[in-house]
């Protein structure tokens, strides 16, 4: 075994700024001047920062959730920005979960203003991502066992409509299919879309290639699943846009969702042969670092999400207690580290919980912790 980096450590990255004390967060990303965070949990659902001097973000407008739900996860296409309400936590008073996707005008960044909600029964929206006319979401409808695939044309903001739904069979309960034996372990969690091809994470139940050339009728080309024998969630299915050495690939990230188990490694990334996207082969993995000593269900060292903006053969990760890793794929067949940025923990935590990464430029990076802080990191190179 050997030891990981410390909280504080780094190795390549440059600190541009922190937030010591933004609430934990779920999702960053980036438009113009502007970064928008997703919280992990009530009172705070969404912040709307202004970056436009990268050494000293500042905050020009929040918004507000009530209890039984959060809002962890934000998209932004222009003045439109996209958030998600998703049933958090166990029930407070007597009011039910309002789940769905809020969507909301921001051509005034300091005043937000609500324009459509999309509702989804008691559980709400997990992820989703937005190209400023879909969006491709996974709601977990009332009648349905665990997320789904939903794509939603925004043409109209005010007025979301549905385009088309997929689900895995089995998960309509309502409509009379044989339930799962897993149940809502069989759930949508992050489509991405490059083409006419949506690449979506399944959580237990491994992740598809769907065919969304129709996307009124999206159609399955392919399914891996590699749980078990390994016990991760498959969390996001990212495909590469250029080939490398000659052959077409999909970067796959598990998500460590527990404490370290006794001879099991932790969630780790694949690297994943789609040159034949019938016939998807994994050729290869990165893991960070194992550890002399588990940590707890309060500290997950393991992977959990790759940057989504692609430059080159370079990508940071989140590794939560292992902070942001950088790892070369250059060579798809035998990834390689060359640095990572382990912040110290958030103000008034004890640990560190990297949580989600955004790249602005190949080497400008902003992350979000689960528990608490935000930094604005620069790739300096080793």
């Amino acid at each position: 075994m050997a030891t990981a980096p410390n909280w504080g450590e780094s190795k390549g990255f440059r600190q541009l700024a922190r937030m010591a004390g933004l609430p934990g967060a779920g999702q960053v990303v980036v438009e113009g001047n502007y970064a928008y965070i997703g919280h992990m949990r009530p009172p705070v659902g969404t912040t709307i920062l202004d970056i436009s001097d990268l050494k000293n973000p500042r905050i020009v407008a929040q918004i507000e959730i009530p209890e039984n739900v959060h809002s962890h996860k934000v998209r932004v296409a222009g003045d439109v920005m996209i958030c998600n309400r998703e049933r958090f936590g166990p029930y407070k008073g007597d009011e039910m979960p309002r789940g769905g996707l809020m969507v909301y005008d921001i051509s005034d960044r300091t005043r937000p203003k609500e324009i459509a909600f999309v509702e989804a029964g008691h559980w709400g929206y997990h992820r989703f991502t937005f190209d400023g006319r879909y969006c491709y979401g996974t709601p977990e409808p009332t009648g349905f066992v665990g997320n789904i695939v939903g794509i939603l044309d925004l043409a109209n903001p005010s007025k979301p409509e549905y385009v088309s739904q997929w689900w895995v069979p089995g998960q309509w309960e309502a409509g009379g299919e044989d339930p799962l034996p897993e149940g809502r372990r069989v759930r949508a969690h992050h489509p991405l879309r490059m083409g006419d091809r949506l690449y979506c994470g399944y959580w237990m139940h491994g992740w598809y290639i769907l065919d969304i050339s129709d996307l009124a009728h999206p159609k399955p080309i392919a399914h891996r699943c590699w749980t078990p024998p390994f016990p991760h969630p498959c969390h996001t299915t990212l495909p590469i846009p250029h080939e490398i050495m000659g052959r077409k690939w999909l970067m796959v990230a598990d998500e460590e969702a527990r404490d370290r188990r006794a001879d099991i490694p932790n969630a780790f990334l694949w690297m994943v042969d789609i040159t034949d996207e019938t016939n998807p082969v994994p050729v290869s993995n990165y893991r960070a670092r194992e550890i002399d000593e588990p940590f707890d269900d309060a500290c997950w060292y393991g992977c959990h999400q790759p940057q989504e903006q692609i430059f080159g053969n370079r990508f940071a990760v989140t590794w939560f207690a292992g902070g942001l890793r950088m790892v070369d794929v250059s060579n798809p067949y035998r990834p390689e580290e060359l640095g990572y940025y382990v912040p110290e923990p958030g103000e008034g935590q004890a640990v560190t919980q990297s949580n989600d990464v955004f790249c602005l430029d190949d080497h400008i990076y902003l992350t979000v912790d689960r528990l608490g802080g935000f930094d604005i990191v620069e790739w300096v190179g080793t």
